[in-house]
């Protein structure tokens, strides 16, 4: 009999050991908020970048310029919102984004990650355009260059071209209160 029950503990350890993990992972998978995911670039210059317009955007009859990392050094906080035509979560945070460039007087920029300049156009057109300058990263590598796991992602630039905030994820009207304005007005206030 002991060596029955030394059997059924020997099949049944690997199977309780898998089913521990399995929960560990299901709980890791539900808990947290994404939009905390840390950056290892936030007090740091943003990387070096040159990105096109997206081809034949316009906006008020005038061509929508693209992007240079060159540009995000000039003395102004500029807020860096990276999106995608197909991404769901981007179309539910588009409305917010031209309320906090209002509000904070921030300029707003664009990178459109990994779309076909056509359907910008088109989702541009559809639902607005408030930003400032869309530069088109077609395959990615600026992205992946500031650190965005996914899309949307915002980052707050300071005037001397510093990341000083990054949120993930869509932004929503409570978000804009508590992280975004707030670190938009520490950018202003932080030579």
């Amino acid at each position: 009999m002991s060596l029955g029950k030394n059997v059924r503990f020997t099949v049944m350890l690997p199977i309780l050991i898998f089913a521990f993990i399995a929960a560990m992972f299901l709980y890791s998978l539900h808990s947290g908020d994404p939009s905390t995911l840390p950056s290892a670039l936030i007090g740091k210059s943003v990387p070096e970048f040159e990105l096109q317009p997206v081809e034949g955007l316009v906006d008020e009859g005038k061509p929508v310029p693209g992007i240079r990392s060159v540009e995000l050094r000039n003395n102004e906080v500029t807020i860096v919102n990276i999106w995608a035509s197909w991404c769901a979560p981007c179309v539910a945070e588009h409305p917010y984004l031209g309320e906090l460039k209002k509000r904070s007087g921030a300029r707003l920029v664009g990178i459109n990650h990994k779309d076909a300049p056509a359907n910008a156009r088109k989702f541009l057109g559809r639902l607005g355009n408030p930003f400032d300058a869309v530069g088109s990263d077609r395959t990615g590598r600026v992205s992946i260059d500031w650190g965005v796991y996914g899309v949307p992602e915002t980052f707050v630039v300071d005037g001397r071209g510093r990341i000083v905030y990054k949120h993930v994820g869509p932004m929503a009207p409570e978000t804009i209160e508590t992280a975004l304005l707030p670190a938009i007005e520490r950018a202003k206030t932080d030579k």
